[in-house]
C-alpha cells in the first residue's frame, strides 16, 4: 500500500492550471443547464433566470475543494467553534433563505472575509485579531450574509451577462490567491477590478452600500451594537498606513470610501441601540489565542503579556502568557499562568480544553484522558471537545476509541478535511487499510484532488477480502468521484 503523509495535498499542476483558467476565463452554466433553470425559476427571484440557487450551491461547494487544496486552512477547532457559533448566532436575523451554509477559516494573518456563492462564508484568522470585539468581527460576518441573502453573486453574472463575464469569475478566482499568497492576490484582483467599467464598479458599489444596510439591521436584531460596523470599518481603512501601497485583502473586495463610513453612520443614528450584552470572555480568549498562533516571535509575545500581566489583573494577559509560555516550552511558567485566572476564565470551557492540551505536553496523558473524557460528558456535542478527546486518545495509544471519535466528528462534519486526515493515519495504526484508503478518498475529494482520490480507489479495490457490500461501496463511491470532476470541469 503507498503511503502518503502530506496534510495539504495539492491539486495537480495540470487541473488547478485548468481550474484557474476556467475561473478567470468564464463561469456562466452550460446552454442545456440554463435552458433548463430558466424553465423553473425560483418564485419572486428575478436573478434565478441568471443561475438557480441550486447551481450557486453547486458552484460554492465546488470551488470549495479548490480552496481547501490550495490555501492553508485553520485547524485549531476552538477557533472554528467559535467562529461557526458567532456566525449561526447571526443567521436567524438575516434575510437567508438558503441556510446551507458552510464555514472555512484561513490559517490567514490577513484581515479577509468573504462569501462565495452556494453559502460558502470564509474567514481569515487575521480578522479576529484586526476586531476590537465580538461585535465588530459579527459586523463583518453580518455583512457577508447580507452578500449571500440579496445574491449578489448572480446579480452581478446577470449584469455581466450583457457584457463580458471574466470580472466576476475573476473576483473568485483572486479570492482564492488571495488565501493562498497575500500578495499575489492583491496583484491578480487590482489588475481584474482595473480592467473592469465604470457601470460595473458602480454595480458593486451598490452590492455593498446594500451589504451594509441588510447587514446593519441583521446586526441590531441579533441584539449588537450596529455602531460596531463603521467602527471596524474604519479601523481596517486606518490600517492602510501599515500595509504600504497595499491595502488589506477585505478592502481590495470590500472597497471603504469615506462616504461609505459617513452612510453607515447615518444609518446607526436612526437605529435604536440596544442594552450592552453582558461580559462574556469567548471573544478574548480566541483573539489572543490567534495572537500566539501568528507570533513569528513567540518570545516576544511572550514578555509583552507577562508585562500586561503584572499591571493589569485582565484575564485575557494570563491566558496570552499561558499559551506563548506553552509555545516556548516553558510549561511551569505556563501553569503558574493559568493558575492565575479569574475563576470564570479557568471555569471556561475554551480554558479547560487548553490545559488538557497543557497536560498532554507535559507528558500527563492520565490526567489529560481522564479530565477530556469529563468535559466530553458535560458537552457530548462539541467540535473542539470532541476533537480533544480523539488526540487524547490518539496520543494514549487508544486507537479504537480514536477513530470512533473521528467517525463521531464527521457525521456532523463531514466536510472536515482535517478529521478525514487524523481518521486515516489512525485506521493506519491500527492496520485497517481498507478505511485508510476510504478515509483519504474522502480526504482527496474534499481538496480537488481527484487524480489521488482514483488512485486510492483503485488501491481499495485491490486488497483482498474485500465482500460484495465491500465492492458495491467503492464501486458507488468511484462513481461519485467521477461525477463530482465532471462538474468541476463543466463550472470551472
Amino acid at each position: 500500500m503507498e503511503c502518503v503523509h502530506v496534510r495539504n495535498a495539492f491539486l495537480s499542476g495540470h487541473f488547478f492550471t485548468f481550474a484557474l483558467i476556467g475561473l478567470l476565463g468564464l463561469s456562466t452554466p452550460s446552454a442545456a443547464q440554463t435552458a433548463l433553470e430558466t424553465r423553473l425559476p425560483v418564485l419572486s427571484d428575478a436573478t434565478s433566470s441568471a443561475i438557480s440557487l441550486q447551481s450557486e450551491y453547486r458552484l460554492g461547494r465546488n470551488w470549495a475543494r479548490i480552496l481547501r487544496g490550495q490555501a492553508p486552512l485553520m485547524h485549531d477547532a476552538l477557533v472554528y467553534h467559535y467562529l461557526e457559533e458567532l456566525l449561526w448566532d447571526l443567521v436567524p436575523h438575516s434575510q437567508l433563505q438558503d441556510r446551507r451554509l458552510e464555514l472555512i477559516v484561513l490559517d490567514n494573518p490577513t484581515f479577509n472575509a468573504f462569501a462565495v456563492p452556494g453559502g460558502i462564508v470564509g474567514v481569515h484568522g487575521g480578522l479576529v485579531v484586526a476586531a476590537e470585539s465580538e461585535d465588530e468581527l459579527a459586523s463583518v460576518l453580518a455583512h457577508e450574509l447580507a452578500h449571500l441573502s440579496q445574491r449578489h453573486f448572480a446579480q452581478r453574472l446577470e449584469e455581466e451577462r450583457r457584457n463580458r463575464p471574466v470580472m466576476l469569475a475573476g473576483v473568485l478566482a483572486s479570492i482564492l490567491i488571495g488565501a493562498m499568497d497575500t500578495q499575489g492576490g492583491a496583484a491578480a484582483l487590482s489588475s481584474t477590478l482595473a480592467a473592469s467599467a465604470q457601470a460595473q464598479l458602480a454595480f458593486s458599489r451598490r452590492n455593498e452600500e446594500e451589504a451594509d444596510r441588510i447587514g446593519m439591521q441583521t446586526l441590531t436584531a441579533s441584539g449588537r451594537d450596529p455602531q460596531a460596523m463603521p467602527d471596524m470599518f474604519s479601523r481596517l481603512q486606518r490600517n492602510y498606513r501599515f500595509y504600504g501601497q497595499r491595502p488589506p485583502e477585505f478592502l481590495l473586495t470590500h472597497p471603504v470610501t469615506e462616504s461609505r463610513i459617513a452612510d453607515s453612520l447615518n444609518r446607526v443614528s436612526s437605529l435604536q441601540r440596544p442594552s450592552p450584552r453582558p461580559y462574556s470572555p469567548d471573544f478574548d480568549l480566541i483573539r489572543t489565542r490567534l495572537q500566539v498562533h501568528f507570533s513569528s516571535q513567540p518570545g516576544e509575545i511572550l514578555q509583552r503579556f507577562l508585562a500586561d500581566s503584572r499591571s493589569s489583573q485582565a484575564g485575557r494577559h494570563d491566558y496570552g502568557v499561558m499559551l506563548a509560555a506553552m509555545r516556548t516550552g516553558d510549561l511551569a511558567l505556563a501553569e503558574t499562568h493559568y493558575r492565575k485566572l479569574p475563576d470564570n476564565w479557568r471555569q471556561h470551557l475554551y480554558t479547560e480544553i487548553t490545559y488538557v492540551e497543557w497536560l498532554l505536553a507535559a507528558g500527563r496523558k492520565a490526567e489529560a484522558a481522564e479530565a477530556s473524557q469529563r468535559l466530553l460528558a458535560l458537552y457530548p456535542g462539541s467540535l473542539p471537545v470532541q476533537k480533544l478527546q480523539a488526540r487524547v486518545m490518539r496520543e494514549s495509544q487508544n486507537y479504537t476509541q480514536a477513530t470512533a471519535q473521528y467517525r463521531a466528528i464527521l457525521q456532523n462534519y463531514p466536510n472536515d478535511t482535517d478529521a478525514w486526515y487524523e481518521l486515516a493515519e489512525t485506521e493506519g495504526l491500527l492496520g485497517n487499510i481498507l478505511a485508510v484508503h476510504e478515509a483519504r478518498i474522502e480526504y482527496f475529494l474534499l481538496t480537488g484532488n481527484f487524480d489521488q482520490a482514483l488512485r486510492q480507489l483503485e488501491f481499495a479495490k485491490r486488497e483482498r477480502g474485500l465482500t460484495a457490500s465491500d465492492q458495491e461501496r467503492l464501486e458507488r463511491r468511484e462513481k461519485e468521484a467521477q461525477e463530482i470532476r465532471r462538474q468541476m470541469r463543466e463550472d470551472f
